[in-house]
């Protein structure tokens, strides 16, 4: 890491853990430098950067300050679904709103997918074509799950980094995280089965549920440090959970992160009643943090928790490459994997890791967040310009999601329908939650490239917004 950017990412670090406040003053570049023993042309690069991630502002004649520009945005409220069990039947909203993001000449605010501008084609296309080439025909059979095993050991090291000792045995490959979130899920579960689910929470976790004829339990979740543990303990009292499926870094859609001790305090809990965690953890590469938050798995003591990990969201959409670490279910689970797709791409599987293995991998991470961040600022900035007073929205420190709550009048369906006139697509709140709560919600996509276009749609749902 260069020299500005370890500075920018400490001061950032500062900002968003709360030690440097909105509107406080930064050090003066002067005592930056002596503090830090760099040029004044490095304290500046860094202070540009921050500025341009939306951290920062420049105040003439007076320095850099910490921005102000969210200060009178509040965060959207923690939610408060109803504690009952209930059957699931979103699938038709969701299909219909993934069908509208497919559509090119659509703005994809409403999109599930970052832009695939960001990804190095050109780089994977070298790798996969090397490893078809250099492949061994007898690789194919001994690749059959758990999988590449030259794969399952860069993910290893990976989890290392973290300080979490995974060993290869419990890895196993599949066909994006939601082949693995699945096949977690029916090892842990029967129809009839009640889970804890967030709320909100993934769409897929709710169409995984309705498959199976599972009942959900939502539980409160705050936009910024997640589960409401209280809730969960209260539920686990009054109903027959069989598991849990939860995303603690990088929340999707609300972008919370789970603090690292409140992780340990819920596997903790879980453990205490014996009831595993699927653990959706396919953004996590995405944190803007120089240190990550790390997931639950690593307060695992009991093998109790499945991590479920993917390149699709960070490298290679599309591959549909993911992985979970099963823990005790690691064997069912790739016997799992073996009746319902019997394998994953080896070819792929082989590319990934040789990217992995030379650093490729994590030099395209840190001009992806790059990306993510700046591109996150812009969004903020448009909603703040364009969207009526009242709503509220969380900053998530990372990710490609935003989740606002608008005025309690606004129906986001119907604001999803009249936007698709206007050739944009959004993601209305009630594809998140088992009940169709969150009518007044909408999550917004980072994603792309930002566009003067984007300005445009952005403004355009002010209006439709302010007409509700």
């Amino acid at each position: 890491m260069t020299l500005y950017r370890a500075v920018a990412q400490d001061l950032a670090d500062m900002i968003r853990g709360g030690s440097l406040g909105l509107g406080d003053r930064l050090p003066s570049v002067r005592s930056l430098c002596r503090s830090r023993g760099v040029s004044p042309s490095t304290v500046l690069h860094a202070y540009e950067s921050l500025e341009a991630h939306g951290l920062i502002e420049s105040r003439p004649r007076s320095g850099y300050y910490v921005s102000t520009r969210l200060a009178s945005v509040p965060v959207p409220r923690a939610t408060r679904p109803k504690s009952r069990s209930t059957r699931v039947s979103v699938s038709d909203l969701v299909f219909d709103t993934l069908e509208a993001s497919r559509d090119r000449g659509v703005i994809p605010l409403g999109s599930a997918f970052p832009s695939p501008t960001l990804f190095p084609w050109t780089k994977l296309a070298r790798y996969l074509g090397s490893s078809a080439r250099r492949m061994d025909p007898w690789n194919t059979v001994e690749s059959l799950p758990p999988g590449s095993s030259d794969l399952r050991r860069q993910i290893a090291r990976r989890y290392l980094r973290l300080g979490m000792n995974i060993g290869i045995e419990q890895i196993i490959i599949t066909a994006g995280a939601l082949e693995a979130l699945n096949l977690a899920l029916q090892t842990v579960v029967r129809p009839g089965d009640t889970i804890a689910v967030e709320s909100p929470t993934f769409y897929g976790c709710l169409q995984a549920a309705e498959r199976l004829a599972v009942h959900v339990v939502e539980i409160p979740t705050h936009p910024r440090d997640g589960i409401d543990l209280g809730a969960l303990s209260r539920a686990i009292a009054k109903h027959p959970i069989r598991a849990c499926w939860f995303m603690t870094t990088l929340h999707h859609p609300t972008g919370a992160i789970v603090p690292a001790d409140k992780k340990r305090d819920l596997v903790r809990l879980l453990s205490t009643h014996g009831i595993p965690l699927i653990e959706d953890d396919a953004y996590a590469e995405l944190q803007f943090a120089s240190t990550p938050s790390p997931p639950a798995k690593a307060f695992d003591k009991k093998g109790l928790v499945m991590h479920c990990g993917s390149f699709s969201k960070c490298l290679a959409p599309g591959y549909r490459l993911g992985w979970v670490a099963g823990g005790r279910f690691s064997e069912e689970i790739a016997r799992r994997k073996i009746e319902s797709s019997l394998a994953t791409s080896l070819p792929i599987q082989q590319c990934i890791a040789g990217m992995l293995k030379d650093g490729g991998y994590d030099s395209h991470l840190a001009g992806l967040r790059r990306s993510l961040a700046n591109q996150q600022s812009a969004v903020l900035n448009s909603v703040s310009g364009h969207f009526p007073a009242g709503y509220r929205v969380a900053a998530p420190a990372g990710g490609y999601f935003l989740w606002i709550e608008c005025a309690a009048s606004v129906n986001s369906i119907e604001v999803h329908r009249l936007a698709l006139d206007y050739g944009i697509s959004i993601a209305p709140g009630p594809m998140f939650s088992a009940r169709r709560q969150f009518s007044n919600f909408v999550r917004l996509n980072c994603g792309h490239p930002w566009t003067p276009a984007m300005d445009r749609a952005i403004a355009r749902l002010g209006e439709i917004l302010r007409r509700r």
